[in-house]
């Protein structure tokens, strides 16, 4: 025998060694993978994959025989469309959403809590210890809330305080509403929007006692029916309201008006809802004191503003995939929501068209670089429309009609009212449900629309949002209560107030330390000069940031 021929075998030996070595690696790692009970740990993995990589150029030549097994394996058409659903799922949604496939209703559900309590209506209060998991996270970012909580528990300046809230359900509001039950109030809550409640959220409220009625995907009935459950408790009357579209406030005030009356105060977020609020006092039919928070400096400029900059495109990119660059992109309204929106989109090489009503917020448009037209004028070849207004049929079925096939329609405002949803519901339209909380409408000729979260907000529908811009607004929402709730009587009559310019400051002042910032102070001949206490207000009522 030759030296060379005996090398080559020798060589075909270790080779026969490392493709049986490699083989037992895959099935390990197969093994790792695939058994949910296996104890594995990272040393496992990191093993396995060293030596896999070791044998690589032994594999290339290797085909094993479970490869013609595969397709055997692959699920059915039914299977294939559970799996496609999950995936699509778990893109978007929270864990919640993709990790039941319990498709009972809530209400049909009778439930308890560790304590035996049953007065909460959610999803799965066994979902409770992740919900526990995502509140801590946002703690995390929620300093100067949880620094006000620290601050204020001792004196309970919410004692006796009965808040029924309406608000997004999610791990920040979480923070927030425990917050108010350490400052001494008892909480009811129910969700302002039908999509955006995470359910592991509302089982750790209702686990350590707060009576939540929500869960994910509620229709239109079970939102109501929610609202009422909080309202109309046995032996517990709310006497103060913290609301968010105020759909909470008009149902008190139409269903229940002796309970209306003797609420102590309203604080109410968003656009629509402070709307309906100056509508009531209008007609001289707010008989209580409410706070509009919306306006207030540290909700304007923070939340609608930095936040929607940021969450915009978490929720297109979740529910869409599109890229942004060289798309020709409408946005609806040009006020802090719609200047947050544009930002995002133009920083990623989007063409951006404003339509405005207001000539200085068109005017501001323009000078920010943007094109300022008519929705009609463009209508036929923008590839997303985006609303922002808090108007109604700001997109109407007309222009709907006129849209090019695959053009993206969704909502930033609060309110589902932007986008004429209703009259897509037509026996000649088809709707087709692709992924979670996105739909394709498909009209006779074959052009597809897509639509998201049916026209309700897309951030909190469809994705998450910053959790530290919400810790400012959450603390102007927690010393809006504490305000209207321990204020003498006569400071506040049956109207709408904004929030004290020294309390937007205060909550600005504890998110600061955040950034290590420091604050320069103003020496006494200055303060006398500017004719300003040292300790601020540092800008009139009338200042415009």
């Amino acid at each position: 025998m030759s030296e060379s021929a005996g090398d080559g075998k020798l060589e075909m030996k270790q080779a026969s060694k490392e493709v049986k070595e490699s083989e037992n690696v895959a099935e390990k790692y197969s093994a790792m993978t695939v058994s949910k009970n296996s104890d594995v740990t990272m040393g496992d993995l990191s093993s396995a994959f060293s030596a896999v990589t070791t044998h690589k150029s032994v594999k290339k030549q290797i085909q094993f025989v479970e490869d013609k097994q595969e397709f055997s394996r692959f699920p059915t058409k039914a299977g294939r469309r559970s799996l496609s659903r999950s995936i699509s799922q778990s893109s978007t949604d929270s864990y919640s959403s993709d990790s039941s496939d319990d498709e009972t209703s809530p209400r049909d559900k009778s439930q308890v809590n560790s304590k035996g309590t049953s007065d909460f209506c959610v999803k799965n209060i066994k979902q409770a210890e992740f919900g526990r998991r995502e509140i801590e996270i946002a703690e995390q970012d929620m300093s100067a809330l949880i620094s006000l909580r620290k601050r204020a528990q001792g004196e309970k300046p919410l004692a006796g305080a009965k808040i029924v809230g309406c608000t997004h359900i999610t791990a920040q509001t979480a923070v927030l509403i425990e917050t108010l039950v350490a400052l001494g109030a008892q909480c009811r809550w129910t969700a302002c929007n039908i999509y955006s409640t995470q359910n592991e959220v509302a089982a750790a409220l209702s686990e350590i006692g707060v009576s939540v009625f929500a869960w994910k995907g509620e229709s239109e009935d079970d939102f109501w029916w929610c609202i009422d459950r909080c309202v109309n408790m046995e032996g517990w009357q709310p006497n103060m309201i913290l609301d968010d579209g105020g759909d909470l406030t008009h149902w008190v005030y139409k269903k229940y008006p002796s309970v209306f009356k003797k609420i102590r105060g309203i604080v109410e977020e968003s656009v629509t809802g402070v709307h309906r609020l100056y509508q009531l006092s209008k007609a001289g039919k707010l008989c209580v004191p409410a706070m509009n928070v919306n306006d207030s400096v540290t909700k304007q400029k923070f939340d609608n503003l930095y936040c929607c900059r940021e969450s915009i495109l978490d929720g297109l990119k979740r529910t869409t995939d599109v890229m942004f660059g060289g798309k020709q992109v409408v946005v609806c309204g040009y006020g802090e929501v719609g200047k947050g929106c544009c930002a995002a989109l133009k920083a990623l090489g989007a063409i951006v068209y404003i339509t405005e009503i207001d000539p200085i917020c068109a005017l501001q448009a323009c000078m920010d670089g943007f094109r300022v037209v008519k929705l009609n004028e463009v209508i036929r070849q923008v590839d997303v429309i985006i609303t922002c207004t808090g108007n109604k049929n700001v997109v109407t079925r007309d222009q709907l009609d006129r849209m090019k096939n695959g053009c993206i329609v969704c909502n930033m405002g609060h309110s589902n009212t932007e986008i004429d949803v209703a009259s897509l519901r037509t026996p000649e339209l088809t709707w087709e449900r692709v992924r979670s909380q996105v739909d394709h409408v498909i009209w006779p000729d074959g052009k597809r629309v897509v639509l998201l979260a049916e026209g309700r907000l897309l951030n909190l529908s469809c994705s998450t949002v910053p959790t530290f811009v919400l810790s400012i607004t959450a603390t102007t929402q927690a010393l809006a209560l504490i305000e209207l709730y321990n204020a003498p009587e006569g400071r506040y009559k049956q109207d709408v107030y904004l929030l004290p310019k020294k309390m937007d400051e205060y909550v600005a002042s504890l998110h600061l330390p955040t950034f290590d910032a420091h604050l320069t102070e103003l020496s006494d001949e200055q303060a006398k000069y500017l004719g300003l206490n040292k300790n601020g207000p540092f800008k009139p009522n009338y200042y415009r940031y």
